[in-house]
């Protein structure tokens, strides 16, 4: 155990000092290509100014997740596969900021063909647990300790965990650091849910998730000098629901990424409240833009943000103790 905890940290090691080399070239590339984030103008007024900070950062992150890992888990099928996943919906994330910042279509894909093809990555990973990984189609109950059988639901909703994931992890990049910083949180609880579960080298995969992050956050605190973009957001999500699905944990992620959760919900729920009686009920949603307008600094809502994912990293790691 000793050991495989020593490989897991050096793994953040690797991925911290990957992205922190990366950032000097690669930053002042995507500048040079004037690859720079557009703001909604309906968004709080003090972003306008964040306008051209260059985006596609999320290069960087998953590069560094994948040298971290294949330098130190490359014989594992299952770090192998986590990777996969999160390239696979790094490239769907970065065709979408090509088509925006590049081809300079604001639009990106559209939402049918960006759902088809996370449909695509789903299915093919959840046919990969099954056939591959004989993963089974139970789902684990936070703090019970039972096990649930899915049957022939259970693709059908490892395709909705990683739709789900890596689309709210997409709603959280809306602040300097915020999904950066509480993506590290969710990679570190994760990480521990892998060795408490003896999914030891997916383990280093998440120490790599957790590094690139910490790395990308020198890059990505306020102000911010580069934006992850859909490349990276969607590459996260993907890493993160991957990991759940591989250790049966995809139920704790409802726990251990619970901001994820929260900003989900409070989009379905702005949209539901406007459509049905014509109200909002937050001032502006995802729920970090209603708590800028209620007049917090962007630094406090990600603080606040970055702690909240904390305390439910807490209670997701909580919620294994009746496990085993």
């Amino acid at each position: 155990m000793q050991g495989i905890v020593i490989t897991t940290l050096l793994a953040l090691g690797i991925a911290v000092l990957t992205v922190v080399l990366m950032g000097p070239l690669v930053i002042p590339f995507l500048t040079k290509l004037k690859v720079g984030q557009s703001i909604r103008e309906d968004g709080p007024q003090r972003h306008l100014r964040k306008a051209g900070t260059p985006t596609m950062g999320g290069i960087m992150i998953a590069t560094a997740i994948m040298v971290a890992t294949f330098i130190l888990a490359g014989n594992s099928g299952e770090a192998v596969a986590a990777v996969a996943v999160m390239l696979a919906f790094g490239a769907v994330g970065f065709w979408d900021d090509y088509i925006k910042v590049v081809l300079k279509r604001s639009l990106g894909l559209r939402a049918r063909e960006k759902l088809g093809l996370q449909l695509l990555i789903g299915l093919a990973f959840g046919l990969l647990l099954l056939y591959y990984f004989q993963r089974g189609t139970t789902v684990i109950l936070p703090f019970l300790g039972l096990e649930w059988d899915l049957g022939i639901a259970y693709i059908p909703f490892v395709i909705l965990v990683l739709i789900a994931t890596s689309n709210t992890v997409n709603l959280t990049d809306g602040l300097d650091g915020l999904a950066t910083g509480v993506t590290f949180i969710v990679a570190l609880g994760f990480a521990l849910v892998c060795l408490m579960t003896s999914h030891y080298q997916l383990a280093v995969f998440c120490g790599a998730l957790a590094g690139g992050c910490l790395g990308f956050l020198f890059f990505n605190r306020y102000p911010a000098r580069v934006f992850m973009g859909d490349t990276g957001s969607m590459a996260l999500g993907g890493a993160v629901a991957a990991v759940a699905a591989l250790t049966h944990s995809e139920l704790f992620l409802l726990l251990l990424g619970g901001v994820y959760v929260l900003e989900g919900l409070s989009v379905i729920a702005q949209v539901i409240s406007f459509q049905t009686t014509g109200r909002r009920v937050l001032l502006m949603a995802p729920l970090h833009h209603h708590f800028e307008l209620k007049g917090w600094s962007e630094k406090k809502v990600v603080r606040v943000f970055w702690i909240l994912s904390l305390a439910f990293v807490i209670l997701g790691l909580w919620g294994y103790r009746n496990i085993g």
